[in-house]
């Protein structure tokens, strides 16, 4: 009976502690009593929770309904039930409490969080960026460069940065967080946070923060640089502590591939497959339909750099000495150079296609006086060619100048304007070279000082010598292309040469044939590591001769009657070359395909994205 009355009690407390609701906030071990009930006011629960104490020995029953005295036994028995009875109670109230507050973990750890004051560090979801007025502005040219921290002249030891980049990889711990920011692919500095123990729940909070922080998101940091030796960053002298952290966009948990499987080399993945737990081959379809993630890899956001820097190269080599730059028409009423290969397309009723180069509007540029022109644009070809090496749509490096009296002199010029190109990569881009060699293994291709020009004859006794059936007036096959290379490689020294005076068959109409032999031409082509990167020639200047040589082929002279009435008034012998601007690349730096040299490759199987 008494234990019955206990238990109401106990009950009538709790509704009235419910109804009172007491400040949150009060001291942890404040106690209250209320003769046999004893509880605590819990400043870990949203409103006070009742804790019943185990009952006093007085407040249980000793003798039976008749008055006779119970036992040992049946007083234990009792007093055991009576323990229970108010541990379910208590746990009943817990409950309630949960039930009523937002989130019981949230008022955990906001009323414990209410003893602390506000701590010096912090994380923020900085939601969608929307150029709201104002934010930001504050922010303003004070950001570091990843790049910068550690290395003279960047942020000193003890100063504060605020960085920008994508965490790369992360390892939370019960009282610290190291993380890994990535800059521009190539530049990484580790980020730390240590639990601050005048702070333990804020620290808390922001080790849960940290920790939810998916790979790949774009964050923010701002902290104080500190000496460090981390070797698996390239930042390795310095480290900074975390102060705050902003997420400016997160990335969805899984990926299409992790980036450390996609920047092992072929001989690691290779070596790998001998052993209990083989490397993941990352297949380039799946690598091409993620191509943002791809170039994330640092060689291959690399050679983009180094693809970038080469135009700049060409550009800079050419306008030295004097030629000008040319943006010329993709949509033409004819075919650029043959009647086949081309993207035709509707023209308001009229066919067109796309440009298979600039080729003559460059001799019509000739035409104008302009005297050395060059451009650097997009070329189109509809060739059904699945090999490593072609593309439906590339880049075009294409240049074009007069001539005293030998298409030698253009040869002299784009001899000067590689060797430029080469030399300036291997300066411009070190730590570029540096990345891509490391997963895609080659060395700066050797060059000699003066042109090595091979002419055709000589090419195709060397051919024979080295057991090739070869009849001297068909084109190269790639095969032989490469066995040509290497010969040229062990006799000559070099990995980069010309070789001049092709069938005229096998070259485009506008190409001047040899005075000496008609069968050969006045053109040549230019071979880096075996392969080749461009293709030029004398061009007829004559509109007589030039009109009988597209006749012969077959091509009708309609649509390109602009181009050879520009032979009509007056044209300079010239000649120039075209060059793959993604061929060059991939050969320079000795990759297996040449889609690993364009952002995002075109050729007959894809067209996406």
């Amino acid at each position: 009976m008494k234990m019955s009355i206990m238990l109401a009690a106990l009950a009538s407390t709790g509704r009235a502690l419910r109804a009172a609701r007491l400040p949150r906030c009060i001291p942890v071990g404040a106690f209250a009593s209320h003769g046999a009930v004893q509880w605590r006011i819990a400043a870990t629960r949203p409103w006070c929770s009742v804790r019943a104490a185990a009952p006093d020995s007085e407040a249980i029953a000793t003798v039976d309904a008749d008055g006779n005295p119970l036992s040992k036994t049946a007083l234990k028995k009792l007093k055991k039930q009576a323990e229970i009875a108010a541990r379910k109670a208590a746990k009943k109230a817990d409950k309630a409490a949960a039930e009523e507050s937002p989130s019981a973990t949230e008022g955990t750890n906001a009323a414990a969080a209410a003893y602390e004051a506000p701590a010096a560090f912090g994380f923020e979801d900085c939601g969608i960026i929307m150029s709201s007025e104002g934010y930001g502005v504050s922010r303003a040219g004070t950001y570091s460069s990843v790049k910068d921290l550690g290395m003279p002249g960047g942020p000193t030891v003890g100063s504060d940065v605020l960085i920008r980049g994508r965490l790369a990889a992360q390892r939370i711990q019960a009282n610290s967080a190291f993380l890994v920011i990535r800059s521009g692919a190539l530049y990484t500095v580790q980020a730390v946070f240590f639990k601050d123990k005048a702070f333990p729940c804020q620290s808390k909070k922001m080790l849960d923060d940290l920790k939810n922080l998916t790979t790949e998101s774009v964050i923010e940091v701002q902290g104080q640089v500190q000496e460090a030796s981390v070797e698996s960053c390239s930042q390795f002298n310095v480290e900074v502590h975390i102060s705050c952290l902003r997420l400016i966009s997160a990335a969805e948990p899984k990926l299409p591939f992790e980036l450390s499987d996609a920047a092992r080399s072929e001989e690691e993945v290779v070596a790998s497959e001998e052993t209990d737990r083989p490397f993941p081959r990352i297949g380039q379809d799946l690598r091409l339909n993620h191509r943002w993630v791809d170039l994330r890899v640092p060689a291959n956001n690399a050679i983009m750099v180094v693809q970038s820097v080469t135009c700049s190269l060409f550009r800079e080599a050419l306008s030295s000495e004097g030629f000008v730059e040319l943006h010329t028409p993709k949509l033409i009423a004819g075919e650029s150079e043959s009647g086949a290969g081309v993207f035709r397309t509707d023209y308001f009723g009229q066919t067109a296609c796309l440009a298979q180069s600039p080729q003559l509007y460059k001799q019509m540029a000739i035409a104008s006086d302009m005297d050395r022109v060059f451009e650097i644009g997009p070329v189109f070809r509809a060739e059904n060619s699945n090999t490593r090496r072609h593309l439906c749509e590339f880049t075009g490096l294409d240049m074009e100048m007069s001539i005293n009296y030998h298409y030698m002199e253009i040869v002299h010029e784009l001899h000067k304007m590689f060797v430029a190109i080469f030399e300036g990569l291997e300066s411009r881009c070190a730590p570029q070279l540096e990345a891509i060699r490391k997963q895609y293994p080659s060395g700066p291709p050797r060059c000699t000082k003066e042109p090595c020009v091979v002419h055709w004859e000589e090419a195709m006794e060397m051919l024979r010598e080295a057991g090739e059936d070869v009849s001297g007036l068909d084109d190269l096959s790639t095969p032989q292309e490469r066995l040509l290379g290497q010969l040229v490689s062990e006799t000559r020294g070099t990995d980069f040469y010309f070789l001049d005076r092709f069938p005229a068959e096998v070259r485009p109409f506008y190409t001047m044939p040899c005075p000496d032999d008609p069968r050969l031409s006045n053109s040549y082509d230019i071979f880096l590591r075996g392969e080749e990167i461009c293709s030029g020639a004398q061009r007829v200047h004559d509109a007589s001769m030039l009109s009988a040589a597209i006749a012969a082929r077959g091509i009708a002279l309609e649509p390109l009657q602009a181009y050879i009435d520009s032979m009509r008034h007056g044209m300079p012998p010239h000649g120039g070359a075209g060059i793959g601007l993604e061929r060059l690349v991939f050969l320079y730096l000795n990759l297996d395909n040449v889609r690993k040299a364009s952002m995002f490759p075109r050729d007959p199987n894809r067209c996406s994205p």
